[in-house]
């Protein structure tokens, strides 16, 4: 292959990689209006570089219906990002596990743990876990936080 060839591949493949760390995920939040921790966990997903479609619910009881949220998983929010619900105060770098897994429905962050994402409460932080939802069914823990101090099962 000739220089000018495998360099030009070259710039092409660096700006291609360039062009795809630039892309901002989409995520759907659905919220109650009167939360105000939903907007603390938004400005968190925007300040991670997500893009976020708020959407302000009436009846969040449905939206979690129809996206196969467990009541034992609810909490205040319900994000819906690649057909797939994240319930609660769900850190980043868990969304970005669930885009690589198709065997899961969604995640949660049941409850509204202190020192989870939109949260946060001084130096407050309560042990809580990642629950990952299975097309066929069943649950697994997906992370655990604070990460030194929850017990394992």
């Amino acid at each position: 292959m000739s220089r000018k060839l495998t360099t030009a591949a070259l710039a092409v493949l660096l700006m291609s990689g360039t062009a795809h760390a630039a892309e901002r995920l989409t995520i759907d939040v659905h919220r109650d209006a009167n939360c105000g921790c939903c907007k603390d966990w938004i400005t968190y997903l925007k300040d991670n570089g997500f893009e976020v479609r708020d959407h302000v619910e009436r009846n969040m009881s449905a939206v979690k219906q129809d996206l196969g949220v467990l009541p034992r998983l609810a909490s205040c929010h319900t994000g819906v990002i690649d057909g797939k619900f994240v319930e609660g105060h769900v850190p980043v770098a868990q969304i970005l596990e669930l885009r690589k897994r198709s065997d899961l429905l969604g995640i949660a962050v049941p409850g509204m743990p202190a020192g989870s994402p939109g949260m946060e409460y001084g130096d407050v932080k309560h042990p809580y876990q990642v629950i990952g939802l299975a097309r066929s069914g069943p649950e697994e823990t997906i992370a655990r936080y604070p990460l030194d101090r929850v017990p394992r099962r």
